[in-house]
């Protein structure tokens, strides 16, 4: 049987609200199991998903995919829906960007919470997270991406906050491991250890190709009044440092640009996705003739963020647009 990327379709444009989501999801399975809507045995729908009126369809065999994306139009009708709706159908792209591990200690809460029962809530806060086993020194293991690491450790840093006042005060212990929430890779904030009263800097990690569309598309999150703000790549990773005056006014500044950064990176990694094309022919003109192509495709998909690499080209956009970029790139090149 084929990866379930491949017999999954992503569905917009669902009534969000119209009825309940059980019942759409129930109205999006008669849907697409008819042969009238070139339908076929449905596996799996997923909804309500993080994106408003999006679902995704997975069918049993991965041949009904070409054939509902062949139907012009597909209608969501039911006698208890006040209208017809029509839906956008398009293939699923993976959600490639960068899986990030953070270990976390938990120690700071061990004489105030049941670790086991922190744990469990932690898991309902952050569904979208993986977690380790919890060891038996505090640490657990948790694995996810920046934006849903982000939220974990802003939940964790209000529990924190919540502790006994005395507790914060007596020690080193509570302070190792604010340290460790603060290095994580969910875009986390640090400060520079040998900052100056004249300058004020800010951290923030990015997904590199989060970094890259942000910087091409939404320039002005990556500028500001009276900031200076600049980064460093290296591999997946992408370095964010936010640098202001040390006044107050310069902290406001500082503070609101790290904040746009943050909003635009959480947003971005909502609805982008990611695919990856392959030079085919290794030689300098066969990458030039494809590297042309897909320039010439540009026009027609100006969302879409080519990102060029010796073997292979990145293609950065929402699910449709990679996928029509991609399907054109390969019926061109057959």
């Amino acid at each position: 049987m084929a990866g379930r990327g491949m017999r999954t379709v992503v569905i917009a444009g669902v009534p969000a609200g119209a009825l309940q989501d059980d019942l759409l999801a129930d109205l999006l399975t008669i849907h697409f199991q008819k042969s009238r809507n070139n339908g076929g045995d449905v596996e799996q729908v997923t909804y309500p998903t993080r994106e408003a009126g999006v679902a995704y369809v997975t069918f049993e065999d991965a041949e009904v995919v070409q054939r509902v994306l062949k139907k012009d139009q597909h209608l969501l009708q039911d006698k208890r829906l006040p209208r017809p709706f029509p839906l956008t159908v398009t293939r699923y792209c993976h959600n490639a960007f960068l899986c990030v591990t953070s270990t976390l200690s938990m120690a700071v809460f061990r004489d105030h919470l049941v670790l086991e029962d922190l744990v469990e809530e932690m898991k309902q806060q952050s569904p979208a997270l993986s977690f380790g086993p919890l060891q038996s020194d505090g640490q657990i293991a948790v694995q996810g991406s920046f934006p849903a690491l982000q939220a974990l450790r802003d939940f964790l840093l209000v529990k924190a906050k919540s502790l006994p006042e005395e507790d914060k005060r007596e020690g080193k212990s509570h302070q190792r491991p604010r340290r460790k929430l603060q290095e994580h890779r969910g875009a986390a904030e640090t400060r520079s250890s040998s900052r100056d009263v004249q300058r004020e800097k800010r951290v923030l990690v990015l997904d590199t190709d989060i970094y890259h569309y942000m910087k091409h598309f939404y320039p002005k999150a990556l500028q500001g009044n009276d900031v200076v703000i600049s980064g460093v790549t290296d591999g997946d990773i992408t370095m964010v440092c936010i640098e202001s005056a040390g006044s107050k006014a310069g902290t406001i500044q500082g503070l609101k640009a790290k904040k746009m950064i943050e909003k635009y990176s959480v947003e971005l990694q909502k609805i982008l996705r990611k695919e990856r094309i392959c030079f085919k022919e290794p030689s300098r003109a066969g990458k030039q003739r494809l590297r042309q192509l897909c320039a010439r495709l540009r026009a027609r998909y100006p969302r879409v963020l080519i990102i060029p690499y010796d073997t292979h080209l990145d293609i950065v956009g929402t699910s449709a647009d990679v996928f029509g970029f991609t399907e054109e790139v390969r019926g061109h090149s057959r």
